[in-house]
């Protein structure tokens, strides 16, 4: 039997961490994948996607400019990457935007993030013109920002203009979150329940959770006991080839401190083939939130389900 979490819950199914924004109508002169990063990083930091479109066309060309720093190296003042940032600045902001274990301030995947993080360190968006000087000196570059930002949220798409970059097969997955029993759609609905509420190391609910305490409340929603801790939950559930996983398991790291290869630090819930949620962070944008578990710092993947089912049976 095969559930459908809006049917099991009595609701539509939730929108994930793939889906707002990143999808929408194209822009006429910004290509698909450099479009989908905006809104996604507007969505996840607050700051209108045509601000960051603005800055990405000033500084590259949305990624095309062949001008030294963007693809390689660094410009006659030092900047780098397609949101020429000087890696004095992407050392405190850079951001790891696609998971994938590096702060790469050539790929747009982190630089659009961490150009959307600066600018709300600084103030935006309330104080947009305060942030964008502070990007670059200079109130013309603040005016060209503003003026081109205008442009692009009044611009029509055009027939001419290329289609969003299609989402990840993950994310294309994840947006139906079709799950194996109602007993995993209890787990899952309750997970996907607790989106956009902070990360508190030691929390434990239900106005803030990190990423153990989210992960036993939502087992805990389906009547099911889990230990709290990932280092106790690591050795409860039976283990799993990471090439077996399916939605209701539990997706291990070695990520934050005291962790290792056998005594994994972070956790998740698979919720469909390659994404997970996640209490991840304090300052994550959202701080809980649906991520890949397809990352280079997954280490194991546990079933909970098999060990309770197996004790019971007793």
């Amino acid at each position: 039997m095969a559930v459908l979490i809006g049917a099991a819950t009595g609701s539509a199914p939730t929108s994930n961490g793939c889906e707002p924004q990143a999808n929408g109508p194209p822009v006429a002169g910004i290509p698909a994948d450099y479009l989908a990063l905006y809104r996604q990083a507007a969505s996840n930091y607050g700051i209108p996607w045509e601000i960051l479109a603005a800055i990405g066309s000033i500084e590259s060309d949305h990624g095309r400019s062949k001008a030294p720093g963007v693809q390689s190296g660094e410009n006659h003042v030092g900047a780098g990457g397609p949101m020429q940032f000087l890696a004095s600045t992407w050392a405190s902001f850079g951001v790891d935007g696609n998971h994938d274990g590096k702060k790469n301030r050539y790929d747009p995947a982190d630089a659009i993030p961490a150009t959307a993080n600066y600018l709300r360190h600084n103030g935006a968006p309330p104080k947009m013109r305060t942030a964008l000087f502070a990007y670059n000196h200079s109130n013309a570059y603040v005016d060209d920002v503003l003026s081109r930002a205008r442009n692009y949220k009044m611009t029509p798409a055009t027939s001419s203009t290329p289609t969003e970059a299609t989402p990840p097969t993950e994310c294309t997955e994840a947006a139906a979150i079709t799950v194996p029993n109602a007993t995993i759609a209890k787990i899952i609905a309750f997970a996907m329940a607790q989106r956009g509420k902070p990360y508190v190391l030691g929390a434990a609910g239900p106005d803030a959770w990190d990423c153990s305490s989210l992960v036993q409340a939502a087992y805990k929603a389906a009547g099911l006991a889990i230990p709290r801790t990932t280092f106790t939950q690591w050795p409860f559930g039976v283990r799993i080839p990471n090439s077996q996983t399916q939605p209701g398991d539990l997706v291990f790291f070695n990520s934050g401190p005291g962790t290792s290869s056998n005594h994994p630090g972070h956790v998740g819930l698979v919720i469909a083939p390659g994404m997970m949620i996640a209490a991840r962070c304090s300052n994550c944008h959202p701080a809980i939130g649906v991520e890949t578990y397809r990352r280079p710092d997954w280490i194991g993947t546990t079933r909970p389900l098999l060990k309770i089912t197996s004790a019971s049976s007793r």
